[in-house]
């Protein structure tokens, strides 16, 4: 059983969906340990009430960046993590924290990456008129949003659609995509190498593998 660690911001959503995913088998392995930079996130009470252990690590109690990941680097080795889960986690984080889990480091976004790196990307996708949209999974690189992308879900873009009706549709694809994904992984099907996803020896398209 491989152990993932999972951090967090809000409400955690994507990370019950992991939890439920690992309580019933179609991950093959277990959340050890929640972190997040917000003592009031609930998915802090979510993992609480799986028996699940959690930490909070306040950014506010650090100088910079540096400071603030090196602790959280000590935070996720102290669960002995094979596998670290960004779900909504709102931190940029630095190298000293990325280089820690290269290779280990997955993040899900909410757009078809490389499209709309950042904030606001449902009302981003709006406002270009664009007649689909979707989320995508990918592992982390120093780069914002910007490592190998190893899956993407697609959703389309109806007329009376805003942002909100839109990202309710994206939440529904993401707790589909994101167990999936941490499955490969911890089955030792998903590996990065060159710079690339990796997907049971074959190098992944620059769209990862999409689901509609």
């Amino acid at each position: 059983m491989k152990n993932i660690v999972v951090l967090i911001s809000g409400s955690g959503s994507n990370l019950q969906a992991i939890m439920d995913a690992c309580s019933q088998g179609s991950i093959n392995g277990r959340v050890v340990g929640v972190i997040s930079n917000k003592a009031n996130a609930y998915g802090l009470t979510r993992a609480e009430n799986a028996g699940i252990a959690t930490r909070v690590l306040s950014h506010k109690d650090y100088g910079d960046r540096e400071s603030y990941d090196a602790a959280l680097v000590s935070a996720v080795n102290d669960f002995a993590a094979d596998l670290v889960v960004l779900a909504g986690f709102m931190r940029i984080l630095t190298p000293v924290f990325v280089s820690a889990f290269e290779g280990r480091l997955l993040n899900i976004h909410p757009s078809l990456l490389p499209k709309y790196k950042g904030l606001h990307t449902h009302q981003r996708a709006l406002d270009a008129g664009d007649k689909e949209h979707g989320v995508s999974v990918h592992f982390v690189t120093a780069e914002l949003d910007g490592g190998p992308v190893i899956a993407q879900a697609k959703v389309s873009i109806a007329d009376g659609d805003d942002a909100d009706s839109l990202a309710e549709k994206i939440h529904q694809q993401e707790h589909q995509l994101y167990p999936l994904v941490c499955s490969w992984f911890v089955d030792g099907r998903l590996q990065m190498g060159e710079g690339k996803a990796w997907l049971d020896g074959q190098v992944l398209p620059a769209c990862g593998y999409v689901t509609h």
